[in-house]
């Protein structure tokens, strides 16, 4: 989805087609060229949280840093002051990285002030209708509402599948691994050419199926730019079906579905479906790549020892973001996606 836009009433209209929800007492970072991340961060309001912010994505932006790179800072949020203070801090930090920032926003949801000039604005409706329509004429799905709701998205009615774990499970045992295995290729292969959603019998096996990680990985290896959005559908919905003993699996691989299509928001949305009290190692290493700002194009060079770190990692990890949650959602530059004013 490529957003052209020209005004700051227009960069901000873009923002929540860009995250894929609508941004609240947040600050987000839109690189002005191929390079930079994306960057959603809950706006910080002490001067401790202002440093633990910048030590939280210092790593991705001094790592993706390149010559000239520029970038806008943009503060969703009615408190202005606290607004430009922590633009002004992450501007400051991002200059001795070699990254420049070009425009400082703020927006309470009705006018805009640009901190660096002093100038202000309005955000029209008519504004936000232009970039709305853009982005459904491209096929993007339209922003949730917030964060929260991007979240509740991804819990649905369990008891169905609940019922028949017990069952399918008896049914597992007297089958033989490589033949669930080879029964949860197929459905997938199926899934991905007609897009029917699994009845709750398949839903059932197909969970189970994933407790074995040679399945697993099988399923997993299959996951390609050229497939993924299909995989982010089929995964998004056992996602929400499943119980708690047979979700770490589907929100994982939801989650490495989610990034690998530049949507990181999304992808901690999936993580956070993981149970606590069930860690998963292949949802630590998502939680890896999206805390380091890892480029979706890195994964066919590190794919197999990424694969590998998900099996030798130490049970115990939980992979929950900061206690400040940021997002990741888009890394740049992406075949499909780019920043805003590009």
């Amino acid at each position: 989805m490529d957003l052209v836009v020209q005004s700051p009433d227009e960069l901000l209209a873009a923002v929540p087609h860009v995250l894929g929800f609508k941004p609240e007492e947040s600050i987000v970072l839109v690189p002005f060229g191929p390079g930079l991340p994306i960057t959603r961060v809950d706006l910080p309001t002490s001067a401790t949280a202002r440093e633990e912010v910048w030590d939280a994505i210092s790593g991705p932006y001094g790592r993706h840093a390149r010559p000239g790179a520029r970038l806008g800072i943009l503060c969703f949020t009615g408190d202005r002051r606290s607004a430009e203070l922590a633009s002004q801090h992450l501007s400051n930090r991002l200059e001795t990285v070699g990254i420049t920032t070009q425009i400082r926003l703020c927006s309470d949801g009705e006018r805009w002030r640009e901190f660096n000039t002093g100038t202000t604005g309005l955000q029209t409706q008519a504004t936000a209708e232009r970039i709305a329509a853009t982005t459904v004429l491209s096929g993007a799905a339209q922003p949730a509402s917030s964060r929260s709701s991007l979240a509740a998205s991804m819990v649905g009615d369990r008891e169905p599948i609940a019922q028949l774990i017990p069952a399918a499970r008896a049914e597992a045992a007297a089958s033989s691994p490589a033949a669930e295995r080879d029964w949860a290729l197929d459905r997938l292969e199926q899934f991905h050419t007609d897009g029917n959603r699994l009845s709750d019998v398949d839903g059932a096996r197909m969970l189970l199926a994933l407790e074995k990680i040679g399945t697993r990985d099988a399923l997993w290896e299959g996951m390609t730019k050229e497939n993924h959005t299909s995989h982010m559908a089929i995964w998004n919905d056992l996602t929400r079906r499943a119980p708690d003993e047979v979700r770490a699996a589907p929100a994982s691989m939801l989650g490495f579905a989610s990034w690998l299509h530049g949507d990181g928001a999304k992808a901690w949305c999936a993580l956070d479906q993981v149970p606590a009290d069930r860690p998963y190692s292949m949802a630590a290493v998502v939680a890896s790549a999206l805390q380091n700002g890892i480029h979706p194009r890195e994964w066919e060079r590190y794919q197999t020892q990424m694969r590998d770190l998900a099996g030798e990692l130490d049970e115990s990890f939980v992979p929950k973001p900061p206690e400040k949650q940021r997002d990741l959602p888009r890394t740049q530059p992406t075949t499909d996606r780019r920043a805003p004013g590009r």
